[in-house]
C-alpha cells in the first residue's frame, strides 16, 4: 500500500517560499498533480520530519474502525485514513467549508500534511455509492496532545490553551510532556491525566509547536502572533486562555523579603548586556533591603563568545533544582527580574510580578507584563521580523559591526529601576529599607 500525502492549502504555496515556482509550473497545480507526483511527494515528506515522530505517524496502524473491510481513518498524524484496492472516490473537506479533495483513490494510505485542528469531515464512495461518512468529533473520544518541544517557557505557554480546549471539546484528554515540567504542570492543572509515552491509538494527537518558516503542518508563524496565542491558534481556539492557579508547596526560603534574579537564557544574545548592569540594579535593590537571589541554574555559561555570570552582589541560589522548587521561590518573592525565557514564563504562571529585560522580540511576543523594559530607540525587535531568522544568527541585521546586539546592550539601567519603581509602587510594596518612613 503506498502512502500520499495530501495539503489543505495549495501547495504552491510552499513551493514559492523555496524559489520554487517555475518548478510548480512545470508539474501541475491540481490535487491529482499533487498525488501522483514523486517529486511533491519527496517535498512533503522531507518537511514531515520537522516533527520526530514522523515516521512512526506515517506507517503505525490506523486506529479507526469504520465498519467496511480495509477502510480505517484516525486523526493521530493529521487525517490518516487507509482505502483498499477497488473503485473508491474519497472526498475530504472541512465540516460546513470547502472540499479539499475529492479523487479517486484505491490501494493508499492518505494522510493530511496539516497536524492542527480542522473539524474534518469525510466521505469514501464505492462504485460511486457513498458507503461512509464522518465528521470529526472529539467529544468523549480519547484525544493526546504530544508536546516534542523541551523549552520551558514553551511548554508552559502550551499548557492553558490544552485545558481550554479540554473545556470546548469535552473529550477525554491526555497530555505528553518533558518528564522535568511534570509535576509543576500537575500543580497548574491537575486535571490532566499525564502520560508517559507517545502512541497513536487515540482517536485524535495534535502536535503543539513554535515553528519559524513556512511549514505547512501548522497554521502560524510564531514570529506573527504572541506565545500565549499560539497553540489555541494550532488547536482552532481563539483568544488568551485563563491562567492557571498556583498551589505552594513548600514555605518561603526566608521570612525577609527577597527578589528573584536570572541573568541567562538558552544563549548569551537573549541575556543583558549593559556593561555592569546587573551589578547596579543588584546594588540598588540591596540599598531598598532586599535580599537578591540568583537562581538561574548555572552561575556562569558562555554561548555566542559571550561570558555571562552571577552579579557578584547576589546571593547564590543557583543549581539544578526541580521545576517546583523554583516555582515555590518565585511564589514567595516580592518580585522576579529576568529575561525572556523560561524563569520568566515559571514567575508568570505562578503571578509572580515579572520585570522583563528584553529588546530583541516585541513586546506583544511573550507574555503581557507591565513591566517589559526594551529600548525602542536602536535596532530591536529581530525575533518577530519574518525576514529574519535571529535563533540562526547572533545578530540578522548588525553581526560582526559595533552595532552587533545593541537591542541587548543599549537597555540602561536607568530603565530597568523605573521599571522596579513602578512595580513597587503600583504593587504597593514597602521595601525593607523604608518601613520605618511609612
Amino acid at each position: 500500500m503506498k502512502t500520499v500525502t495530501f495539503c489543505v492549502r495549495d501547495f504552491r504555496d510552499f513551493l514559492t517560499y523555496r524559489d520554487a515556482a517555475d518548478r510548480a509550473t512545470q508539474i501541475g497545480a491540481t490535487v491529482r498533480d499533487l498525488l501522483n507526483s514523486d517529486y511533491l511527494q519527496n517535498f512533503l515528506y522531507r518537511k514531515l520530519h520537522f516533527y520526530g515522530d514522523s515516521d512512526e505517524g506515517l506507517n503505525a496502524p490506523i486506529a479507526g474502525e469504520t465498519g467496511i473491510d480495509g477502510l480505517r481513518l484516525d486523526f493521530n498524524f493529521g487525517l490518516r485514513l487507509e482505502v483498499p484496492e477497488g473503485n473508491f472516490r474519497v472526498k475530504i473537506g472541512e465540516v460546513g467549508g470547502e472540499t479539499f479533495l475529492d479523487e479517486k483513490i484505491s490501494d493508499v494510505r492518505l494522510i493530511s500534511f496539516e497536524k492542527y485542528f480542522i473539524r474534518w469531515q469525510v466521505e469514501v464512495f464505492r462504485d460511486d455509492k457513498k458507503i461512509f461518512a464522518h465528521e470529526l468529533d472529539l467529544e468523549n473520544q480519547p484525544v493526546l496532545i504530544a508536546v516534542r518541544l523541551n523549552g520551558l517557557g514553551d511548554v508552559i505557554s502550551i499548557l492553558p490553551a490544552a485545558r481550554e480546549f479540554q473545556k470546548v471539546h469535552r473529550c477525554e484528554l491526555s497530555i505528553l510532556i518533558p518528564k522535568y515540567l511534570r509535576e509543576f504542570a500537575a500543580n497548574l492543572y491537575p486535571e490532566f491525566n499525564f502520560v508517559d509515552e507517545m502512541n497513536f491509538e487515540n482517536y485524535a494527537t495534535y502536535f503543539p509547536t513554535m515553528c519559524i518558516g513556512d511549514y505547512p503542518s501548522v497554521p502560524v508563524d510564531i514570529r506573527n502572533m504572541p506565545m500565549e496565542l499560539v497553540t489555541g491558534n494550532i488547536l482552532g481556539l481563539s483568544g488568551y486562555p485563563t491562567k492557571p492557579t498556583f498551589k505552594p508547596t513548600a514555605p518561603p526560603v526566608t521570612n525577609e523579603p527577597y527578589v528573584c534574579i536570572a541573568v541567562q537564557a538558552s544563549n548569551a544574545r537573549k541575556c543583558w548586556l549593559y556593561p555592569n548592569g546587573w551589578d547596579i540594579v543588584v546594588d540598588y535593590l540591596k540599598s531598598l533591603g532586599y535580599r537578591i537571589f540568583c537562581i538561574d541554574k548555572n552561575a556562569q555559561e558562555i554561548s555566542d563568545g559571550l561570558k555571562i555570570c552571577k552579579p557578584e552582589g547576589a546571593e547564590d541560589f543557583t543549581g539544578d533544582f526541580s521545576i517546583m522548587h523554583r516555582a515555590n521561590m518565585l511564589y514567595h518573592a516580592e518580585f522576579f527580574i529576568g529575561l525572556s525565557s523560561g524563569l520568566a514564563w515559571v514567575a508568570n504562571a505562578v503571578n509572580c510580578p515579572v520585570v522583563m529585560i528584553c529588546g530583541f522580540s516585541q513586546d506583544w511576543f511573550e507574555f503581557g507584563t507591565p513591566y517589559r523594559v526594551a529600548n525602542r530607540n536602536v535596532c530591536n525587535g529581530c525575533l518577530s521580523d519574518v525576514r529574519v531568522n535571529f535563533m540562526g544568527n547572533i545578530c540578522p541585521y548588525h553581526g560582526g559591526t559595533k552595532r552587533e546586539l545593541e537591542c541587548q546592550k543599549k537597555i540602561s539601567p536607568r530603565q530597568v529601576l523605573d521599571a522596579i519603581e513602578r512595580l513597587i509602587v503600583d504593587r504597593n510594596l514597602v521595601p525593607p529599607a523604608l518601613k520605618n518612613f511609612v
